[in-house]
């Protein structure tokens, strides 16, 4: 039995020689293959040794792991100088630390992927930050807005200004409705400019298919296109005081409500820090609400610092919109008396001059149309 063991591991031996060619089986190309593809799928074995053949196997039979390494890199299509390899050689046994050709890409990529990531990292923690601080201010400023609605909070107060507030927004609500009539009065006189010159048209046409009545349809026409013409010229007028209101409405004054908004916002933020800091000075001194006291004391000085730079923006502000408020409506109301009045009285002549003094250009017919170029 033990004969036949020995017999039958006999010949599973595949001797190999020191070089690591094979001795018996050098013609057979897939034996190779498989002996090379094992070699590269392996594990990777640093300083062992794998003996080929039974139990009886001689040092012909002992392949090196670097041979194998070599073979597998081969195998992947790397080309090994033999500097490289004595060179790693050397670095494993001075330092214990595996070396393999090409391995300085690796260690840059991860240094920079490492880079990249630690990158990310301080941006999240940057976020994180400005997140927390908004929250506690957002925190602070609901905490003042809920005890003034109920009364059991003090905000600070400039009587003042606050009254030159509140006026100015009951100004602006007036001048809106002046505004939205404007526009109506436009609207309507736009048609009924439209109606003179198509009942002017009508009445021409009439005068001509009519000879028994082409002096009345005549003359009739003549006042249509003289009454459209002259309701043109108005119109410019009308559309010029509009542009003018609206421009003073939807520009001017809402520019100065969005600094007095801004003023309101900063005050909000100023009285949540001034009651947070009376709230910490009335409790225990110890080493941690020294620190907050500090910490308090200083945004408290920043906010106070913000809402009284925004309230001397918006006392300059409202100071500067009355002077424009004034010279403006007084151009515009002016200029409105004198085109309706000639209008009404039928004084064409007077109507022009009050057009050219107040600098306004008719745009001709069907001057708003673009050209055939522009439609393709």
């Amino acid at each position: 039995m033990a004969d036949s063991m020995m017999s039958k591991a006999a010949t599973m031996e595949i001797p190999i020689s020191s070089n690591g060619d094979s001795r018996n089986l050098a013609e057979d190309d897939s034996l190779e293959q498989d002996l090379q593809q094992v070699m590269v799928s392996g594990p990777n074995l640093n300083e062992t040794s794998i003996v080929s053949g039974g139990y009886g196997g001689t040092t012909e039979g002992i392949i090196p792991t670097s041979s194998i390494k070599d073979l597998r890199m081969k195998s992947r299509g790397v080309n090994i100088a033999p500097s490289q390899i004595a060179a790693c050689r050397i670095a494993r046994q001075s330092e214990d630390i595996p070396c393999i050709p090409g391995s300085n890409m690796h260690h840059a990529s991860s240094n920079s992927s490492m880079t990249a990531e630690e990158a990310t990292r301080g941006i999240a923690v940057e976020k994180f930050d400005i997140m927390k601080k908004w929250g506690l201010n957002t925190y602070k400023c609901t905490k003042q807005m809920i005890s003034e609605r109920f009364g059991r909070g003090s905000r600070t107060v400039d009587l003042e200004l606050e009254a030159q507030i509140e006026v100015l927004r009951e100004t602006k609500r007036k001048y809106e409705n002046v505004l939205r009539l404007a526009r109506a009065l436009t609207n309507h006189f736009y048609s009924m400019v439209q109606t003179q010159h198509a009942l002017g048209d009508t009445f021409a046409d009439l005068s001509l298919k009519s000879p028994e009545l082409r002096d009345e349809f005549g003359y009739n026409a003549e006042t249509q296109k003289l009454l459209c013409k002259n309701g043109e010229t108005l119109l410019g007028a009308i559309n010029y005081f509009v542009s003018s209101i609206n421009t003073l409405v939807n520009k001017t004054m809402e520019d100065t409500l969005m600094t007095i908004k801004m003023y309101e916002n900063a005050r909000l933020e100023f009285d949540a820090h001034r009651a947070d800091l009376e709230e910490l000075n009335m409790g225990p001194r110890d080493a941690v609400t020294m620190a907050r006291i500090e910490a308090a004391q200083q945004q408290y000085q920043i906010h106070k610092e913000k809402y009284e730079r925004l309230r001397s923006d918006v006392t300059i502000k409202l100071k500067f919109l009355e002077e424009n408020k004034v010279k403006v409506m007084h151009k515009q109301l002016l200029l409105f008396h004198n085109a309706i009045s000639a209008y009404f009285a039928g004084n064409q002549q007077q109507l022009e001059q009050t057009l050219k003094e107040f600098n306004i250009k008719l745009k001709p017919p069907g001057a708003d149309k673009p050209s055939w170029l522009e439609e393709q």
